[in-house]
């Protein structure tokens, strides 16, 4: 007999645990400590197997009907779920260890005033910083040239120009710490020299007119 949300909200831990099914290998197991934890009982080359969906009301019925479906999809193709499910986790980890913060944080960590000065370590914060919001969950590999380009260009303010040159060093040295610890193949900012107009304009430079004048003859 198929679960309603009443069952399960109405049910209870006993003295062991108490297991309900919803058909199909989904099962709701209360446990000795009242959590209801979903599961799906499953054979996978012949070998019974148990698939944790996750925990009750956070996957509502829905949702662990809609885990054990995909599982079954999985099954129908020749996969086990327990495994495909270790290897998603597993690959989340890697990427979330592979982005342009994670790679960041280590390098700043690496930055730490004991070995640099505190006052230029807080200065790479700050400049990290500006970049953060637009490449930080970004995986540091897949972060191109026109996308580093259009962060050094949101600067604001008098020393926008200075700012930016000093971003792109900073996001260099960024992504070469990605390249020599193998999360990233090359430094897109070298592509990027040049791109930003110096600081130094010439319409901001004092000229001689009048030789004869200035001369005072």
């Amino acid at each position: 007999m198929a679960l309603t949300d009443r069952a399960i909200r109405a049910a209870k831990a006993s003295g062991t645990i108490a297991k309900l099914s919803d058909g199909s290998g989904l099962q709701l197991w209360i446990t000795l400590d009242g959590a209801k934890r979903w599961r799906l009982a499953y054979r996978y080359n012949g070998r019974q197997k148990t698939l944790a969906i996750g925990v009750y009301p956070t996957i509502g019925l829905q949702d662990a009907r809609e885990a054990r479906d995909q599982a079954k999809r999985l099954l129908a193709a020749g996969q086990d779920p327990t495994l495909t499910k270790r290897l998603t986790k597993a690959s989340k980890l890697a990427a979330s260890a592979n982005t342009f913060d994670a790679v960041a944080d280590e390098l700043l960590e690496k930055k730490h005033p004991r070995s640099q000065a505190e006052r230029t370590t807080s200065k790479i914060e700050w400049l990290l910083s500006l970049a953060r919001p637009d490449l930080g969950a970004r995986p540091i590999a897949d972060i191109t040239a026109p996308e580093i380009l259009r962060v050094l260009k949101s600067g604001r303010g008098p020393s926008r120009l200075e700012t930016a040159k000093r971003l792109r060093a900073t996001i260099g040295q960024v992504f070469r710490f990605a390249v020599a610890t193998g999360r990233a193949d090359v430094d897109p900012t070298a592509a990027l020299r040049g791109a930003i107009a110096s600081p130094w304009s010439s319409t901001g430079l004092l000229f001689i007119r009048n030789p004869k004048e200035f001369g005072g003859s």
